[in-house]
């Protein structure tokens, strides 16, 4: 197909599902996606044949248009811009962008945070320490903090309990390591040494160590017994996945590799994984997952590679 063809193609008459597909482009090559937006990609995709096929197609009229703007020496992004047209327009697709900050807007201010991939120690005071791990948000709250996104480590040695809010609930404890992780309006604490209370959903429950619990907005789940080795193997540069779908490690992947991938394929998707990664192998996790499971791999601008 030539640039000619290329440009009669975008003056056909408007397909709703194509302009959806065009802004979900926008969205995932903005640097802005966020992990729920991938999701919410596969959702989008998941509803019809029609919508699968229109982000296809999306796709391919995107890459020939970078082809077609090499041929004739232009920047690459000035083809592609010119095939987005007035794909920023309110629609379905944009509507779901998110501030790329976690925590949300009050992550904006929050006193303590990471960049994707990155970790950090801070010294919150005289017996308590933090960790913390990629992408994650953090501010005082009186004598105790407020996770807002993300995942921390505690370690506390306390007269009196240290209070850490994540989500709808509490965690309190005076003596204790665990481990607590807000993403995806879930929490969920892991307790490593030590033991801790948690409060949530009108519900108090004492955690000792190796006990684990979630809870979001709906309720707080019964605790379970855990290997917590494999909770905190961040702390080490490695990821452990058991017997984990893979939809749910290419999600866990996203946390701390810039770009997204962006796993289109179902199927694919509840494929078990038994893996451990070192978060330096994470740059080629694409070519590893293509390699060991057969799918289809399509790069986009920004880090972001499309498996299908």
């Amino acid at each position: 197909m030539n640039i000619f063809n290329l440009s009669a193609a975008r003056n056909k008459p408007a397909n709703p599902l194509h302009d959806e597909a065009r802004d979900w482009l926008v969205l995932l090559t903005s640097g802005q996606a966020t992990v729920a937006d991938a999701k919410a990609l596969r959702a989008w995709c998941a509803q019809s044949p029609e919508h699968a096929q229109a982000f296809e197609q999306a796709k391919v009229i995107w890459q020939q248009l970078g082809a077609a703007a090499e041929q004739l020496e232009r920047p690459r992004h000035f083809g592609r811009r010119a095939f987005l047209g007035g794909a920023l327009a309110a629609s379905a697709a944009v509507v779901m962008v998110q501030v790329g900050v976690p925590g949300g807007f009050s992550g904006l201010t929050a006193d303590y945070r990471t960049a994707v991939g990155e970790q950090r120690q801070v010294q919150l005071s005289e017996g308590v320490s933090l960790e913390l791990n990629t992408q994650t948000r953090i501010s005082r709250v009186g004598q105790g903090i407020e996770l807002l996104e993300g995942e921390v480590e505690v370690v506390a040695h306390l007269a009196q309990p240290l209070k850490v809010q994540a989500g709808q609930g509490w965690v309190s404890a005076a003596h204790a390591r665990f481990n607590v992780r807000n993403t995806g309006n879930t929490v969920c604490v892991t307790c490593i040494e030590g033991s801790l209370s948690v409060d949530a959903a009108g519900n108090s429950v004492s955690l000792g160590s190796g006990r684990q619990l979630t809870y979001d907005a709906a309720g707080m789940d019964e605790p379970i017994v855990v290997d917590t080795q494999a909770v905190v193997a961040w702390r080490e540069q490695v990821l452990v996945f058991n017997n984990a779908p893979l939809a749910t490690v290419v999600d866990e992947i996203n946390r701390y590799r810039p770009g997204m991938l962006v796993l289109l394929n179902k199927e694919l998707g509840q494929r078990r994984v038994q893996a451990r990664f070192s978060l330096q192998q994470l740059a080629g996790v694409a070519l590893l997952i293509r390699d060991a499971y057969g799918a289809k791999c399509t790069e986009l601008p920004g880090g972001v590679v499309l498996l299908s």
